[in-house]
């Protein structure tokens, strides 16, 4: 077993992922790498946040710079310089991107290659290739991602792809030292959700993902859609929910037994002016931001709190400073980081219904 569960308090969990590079700390929160890279922040500097692992999208990287070229650096890691664990999702969550998808077939997702603009054929037996050769600790399944609102006979289709390509997957993986994570989809629908979970839990996967979700949904939506899904999954596997990262539905989503989560909203916001505070979000950009002395989040501790300041940080945006960006996306990374690690801590302390209440973002 690649996973222990360490304590709880309530639904809430605390454990540890064990892998090629290193035991991971849960709850925890992965930077997404899209290409290799989490935008403006170095590796030294995420490690310095925080963070333990990362997640690097396949697909894109198949694009560019191409698995070969990964695999002549020595694999993602020694490609990245990255130390710690490393994720890597199949592309399936990006068919609901424009401009990404041509058609679905049960064989596979049939895309157009954005540097050549041909056709390709992503299949579930092409992705594990492309993640066994990149060499991450953890590799996800090719998924079939409805769009949110997607019709429920869609939705329906989507599902048993899901079904399907993850078998396929699990035939194809080579195993080895990387562990293979499924995705659930399901889209809104309780009857699909449901259906998905339980046929994936009934497959010898290291983990779950539950997909398709922070797409366009209500909140309510998502957590019960969430709360039905963790009733489904195996008490002794991780439990990852894919791309979701304010701090509010993070907390919510911890509280309901969610393990693991990824996001850019901390990084893409903070190249947006968003500043993430323990009490809310701010706009670096509005004007009063201009006299403010106080640190970006005066209850966070990073250390862009620790040195500048808010009409600092205002000042470099106005001069045109890139600088700025990284200021922003290091102290909301960092923010993110220390809220699941405090939520560990409250959790294996019996206080965690206290440390959520002490967050109103």
């Amino acid at each position: 077993m690649t996973f222990r569960l360490d304590g709880r308090d309530g639904g809430a969990r605390a454990g540890t992922l064990a892998t090629a590079h290193g035991d991971v700390p849960t709850p925890m929160f992965m930077p997404v790498a899209t290409t290799g890279s989490v935008r403006t922040l170095s590796p030294p500097e995420l490690e310095e946040a925080g963070a333990f692992a990362l997640i690097a999208n396949s697909w894109s990287l198949m694009v560019r710079p191409g698995v070969e070229h990964v695999e002549e650096a020595g694999g993602l890691h020694a490609f990245m310089r990255w130390r710690r664990a490393l994720f890597t999702d199949s592309g399936g969550f990006q068919t609901i991107k424009k401009g990404f998808l041509l058609r679905r077939t049960d064989e596979g997702l049939v895309f157009r290659h954005p540097g050549t603009g041909e056709a390709h054929t992503l299949t579930p037996e092409g992705v594990m290739d492309v993640e066994s050769r990149l060499g991450a600790d953890v590799a996800m399944v090719l998924d079939d991602c409805p769009a949110a609102g997607a019709e429920r006979e869609a939705v329906e289709a989507s599902t048993r792809r899901t079904t399907e390509w993850a078998r396929r997957c699990l035939d194809a993986h080579p195993r080895g030292r990387q562990q293979l994570f499924a995705i659930t989809q399901g889209g809104v629908h309780d009857e699909l959700r449901e259906r998905s979970t339980r046929e994936l839990a009934a497959m010898p996967f290291d983990g779950y993902g539950i997909g398709g979700l922070s797409i366009g949904e209500t909140v309510e939506e998502m957590n019960r859609t969430v709360a039905r899904s963790i009733g489904a999954l195996p008490e002794d596997r991780p439990r990852y929910l894919m791309g979701v990262g304010s701090p509010r539905e993070l907390l919510d989503a911890i509280a309901m037994g969610v393990d693991v989560f990824d996001s850019a909203f901390p990084t893409r916001g903070g190249r947006h002016g968003t500043v993430l505070c323990r009490s809310g979000r701010l706009d670096i950009t509005r004007g009063a931001m201009g006299r403010d002395r106080r640190p970006l989040d005066p209850e966070c501790g990073c250390r862009v709190c620790a040195e500048t300041d808010r009409a600092y940080v205002h000042h470099l945006w106005r001069s045109n400073d890139p600088r700025w960006m990284h200021l922003v996306s290091f102290h909301n990374v960092a923010l993110v980081l220390g809220l699941v690690r405090g939520a560990r801590e409250a959790i294996l302390s019996g206080t965690f219904p206290g440390y959520r209440a002490g967050w109103t973002a």
